[in-house]
């Protein structure tokens, strides 16, 4: 049995989370006050420094309006 299983990539999150807050035209420090966040963690997981928790991700989906399959580099859409 072939395993399908991709595995998390941190630069297609990176990516696809500062294109999100730059699409919205908000800077790090206004997207982490709106969403409870640090300032340092919209930046680590900009830069793949960091993964985001399970509640973070929550967040971010919630706010951006996209699903967690698009935010995690699972779909293009």
């Amino acid at each position: 049995m072939q395993n399908n299983i991709k595995k998390f990539n941190r630069q297609v999150f990176a990516d696809r989370l500062k294109e999100l807050r730059t699409e919205k035209k908000i800077g790090q420090n206004q997207l982490a006050e709106e969403l409870g966040l640090s300032n340092a963690s919209i930046s680590y997981w900009e830069t793949g420094k960091q993964e985001p928790s399970a509640s973070a991700l929550f967040k971010l989906a919630q706010y951006f309006d996209v699903g967690l399959d698009y935010l995690l580099g699972l779909k293009d859409y």
